[in-house]
């Protein structure tokens, strides 16, 4: 997770690295903070959200650490066309991934707009194909959407937090809001898995802006 030289590009698909049919490492069964399954299938009432924000190490933790409504939370690669990745090939910048950390909630007890908030407010989303010294495509900023109301969140969210970051001089967001369905989430390798758990004084990576999102509001149009 660490600076490359060259200028990220992300591939197309006939560019992108082929993969494979099935996954080649097996992924752990419990979550080593919240004690629940990491892969599903998961229980009927609850729902799942998908975000890319960098080094996705840190990003699980800024999730599994919220007060409550967080069941489970497991990190992966999505948004590319390679099947089942392996962590080298994502970081090739070959198969069209970006890190990503997937949260599995309660909305009986956390609603999306707050996971929003934790997301827009846990790194710079105007960046581009980086965050912070990290840089290439496998960092970009991401939300896929797994229902309606969700992407219609995701949008008001980043209109509303383009206001005030615009008012705080920082430039355009630059986080693709696309539909999960198409855009198969693989999970990543067990060591990645809660991994600032286990290293808790290891490499974090992703960082705010100290910009306050607006939740639940309306944008405005000035």
């Amino acid at each position: 997770m660490f600076l490359h030289s060259r200028t990220p590009q992300l591939p197309s698909r006939e560019q992108a690295l082929q993969g494979r049919p099935e996954r080649v490492f097996t992924v752990p069964d419990r979550h080593t903070v919240l004690g629940a399954p990491l892969l599903g299938p998961y229980p009927g009432h609850l729902e799942v959200a998908d975000f890319g924000m960098g080094c996705f190490w840190g990003a699980e933790r800024k999730f599994w650490q919220l007060p409550v409504g967080v069941w489970t939370t497991l990190v992966g690669y999505q948004g590319g066309y390679t099947e089942n990745p392996m962590y080298e090939e994502v970081c090739s910048g070959l198969t069209g991934h970006t890190e990503v950390v997937r949260v599995v909630y309660d909305p009986q007890l956390i609603s999306y707009d707050r996971l929003l908030q934790t997301f827009w407010e846990s790194h710079n989303p105007t960046q581009g194909f980086r965050q912070g010294n990290d840089v290439g495509t496998q960092y970009r900023s991401a939300i896929y959407t797994h229902t309606p109301a969700q992407a219609a969140a995701a949008e008001a969210s980043r209109t509303a937090y383009q206001q005030v970051l615009t008012r705080s001089r920082y430039g355009t967001i630059s986080t693709e809001i696309l539909p999960a369905e198409g855009r198969e989430f693989y999970p990543a390798e067990g060591y990645h898995q809660q991994y600032l758990d286990k290293n808790p004084a290891g490499y974090c990576g992703i960082g705010g802006t100290g910009v306050s999102c607006p939740t639940g509001v309306v944008p405005t149009d000035g």
